[in-house]
Order: C-alpha cells, then structure tokens, then sequence
C-alpha cells in the first residue's frame, strides 16, 4: 500500500496527497513546499503520514519538495498585501476594456511569481488583451480562472437563512450535486426563493437530511391508504416524516395526527371477476 500524506493548500479545500519522500516526521500544520500542476505551491500537512489503498491514488503522486522555511512563508505574507491592489488594478482594466466579466479574487502564489484572477461570466470571455496589459503591469505569469456561482459564494463568504456562516466557507470542503428532487422529497415549498442560497443556486443543505427522508418515506402508508387507528377508520391524507406520522381524515371527518406504527392499512381484498363483455366468451363445462 502506498504511504502519502494529505496537504491542504487553504483552508477550508479538498485535501490533496503527495508522496512523501525523505520527509516522513511531517506533523499537522507543518508547512511544506510541493510540485503542483501549476508549479511550486505552499501548502499544510493535513493528513501526516499514513498508508491508502491503491483506489485512493490517481495517476503518479508528486513528491514533497522540502519544508516551507520563515522566508517562505514571510513572501507568502508579503505577498497577500499586495492582493487587493492587485484585484483593484484588474476590476479597472475590466472596466477599460468593457469585457463582461465580474472579477472575484485576485491571488498571488507565496513566491509571487504566478497571480490568478478568478472571475464569473455568464459568456464566454476573450481576455487575451487583458493578460497581456496585467502581465505588463504586475511583472509575472498571469493566469485567469473563471468559476461558478457557488465558488464564488465560498470565496467571498457570508450567512445563510440559517443565521450561521455559509456550509462552503466554513467547513464544506467540496459541492456535491443538489437536485429539485431532493426539495419534493422533503415536501419544502418549490419556490426558487425558498430553496436558493445566496449563491443563487439550490441550497447544499437540501442534501444533508435527504437520504433519511428517503429511508423513512419507503417506510411509512402511502397517502391514500384506508387505515384504522386507535381513533376509528380513515383515510391517510398526509404524512410527518420527520415525527413519523400519519394525518388522517376520519369517517366522522374529523383529522387527526397518529404514529405511523398505530394505524393498520384496510386489506382491500380480492377483486371480485368481471362478467364477460362483448367478445368473449363463456367458458364451458
């Protein structure tokens, strides 16, 4: 089994592993140089050392390059002072160039020789003319990354209906498909208001309690059912999944409230066989 360990690049993000190498006493929130995609990253240990299943890997792990030293991080630091000005700078050369795009962040790497601009767009952006006169302005690589509405959401941060900080800023370190489904299965009222985040987009909440709606609904009487309950014979017009209940309309036409386990469905009986219609035939004795 291969040995990695687990770096976080911000907080709050999915967690990424590397092939340890020489550095095999890394402890939690040590920080570490690496070997990224996008070139050399400063990152966290967030998983110290330990073993994972070969499924766990995709493609060849990439190697810790050494210990983050007090420079490192001190450019880091300098670094991230600079990024207002910087998201400032491009918003106005947006603006110049009359690009449709909403600039989010701007993000320097701790050495400073990379800045990405993250940015939404509701098109497809021509932003060539852009780098090239940021690229002029900032001395460094430029790299644009346009994201959705809920990248948007977790980078910017704010507070939900729920009166807590937004699931992705605080501890939801990856989005996971949301459907309408999900909001009829717990009978929440459709309206996009009423089930939309300030993202714009179907609440991530809608799929943390959904898998339990499911499990309990396959459970309880259909609407509809003929039940008798300790109240006397009814029909089922409601359910309470979440006190596991029924509401009954009663023959006297009363409505009542009742545990799923004190009603006993109506057995229907067998239908009784229709006379033979027009083009078929009595069977013989």
């Amino acid at each position: 089994m291969p040995e990695v360990v687990g770096i976080r690049f911000k907080p709050v993000t999915k967690v990424y592993y590397f092939a340890p190498g020489e550095f095999r006493d890394l402890a939690e929130n040590d920080p570490v140089v690496v070997e990224t995609a996008r070139g050399q990253e400063l990152g966290w240990v967030a998983i110290p050392l330990k073993e994972v299943s070969n499924q766990e890997i995709k493609g060849k792990l990439k190697t810790i390059l050494r210990r983050a030293t007090p420079v490192d991080l001190a450019m880091m630091v300098e670094f991230r002072q600079r990024e207002m000005q910087a998201l400032e700078k491009c918003r106005e050369k947006v603006a110049e160039l009359g690009l449709p795009m909403k600039v989010v962040r701007a993000e320097y790497s701790f050495n400073g020789r990379r800045l990405l601009f993250a940015f939404t767009s509701e098109q497809r952006v021509d932003f060539r003319e852009l780098v090239r006169t940021l690229a002029r302005s900032f001395k460094t690589r430029i790299e644009m990354k346009q994201i959705g509405a809920r990248d948007e959401a977790k980078l910017i941060g704010g507070y939900g209906r729920c009166g807590r900080e937004l699931c992705c800023t605080s501890w939801l370190t990856e989005f996971h498909p949301v459907s309408i489904k999900m909001a009829k299965q717990q009978d929440l009222p459709l309206a996009p208001s009423e089930i939309s985040g300030p993202c714009g987009r179907l609440l991530c909440c809608l799929a943390y309690e959904n898998d339990q709606y499911a499990a309990i609904k396959r459970v309880l009487p259909r609407i509809g059912t003929q039940v008798v309950t300790p109240h006397g014979k009814g029909v089922i017009i409601g359910l309470n999944v979440l006190t596991e209940s029924a509401v009954v309309e009663l023959q006297s036409e009363l409505t009542v409230e009742v545990k799923a386990d004190e009603v006993e469905a109506i057995s229907q009986g067998k239908r009784q066989s229709k006379p033979p219609g027009r083009g078929q035939k009595k069977s013989r004795r």
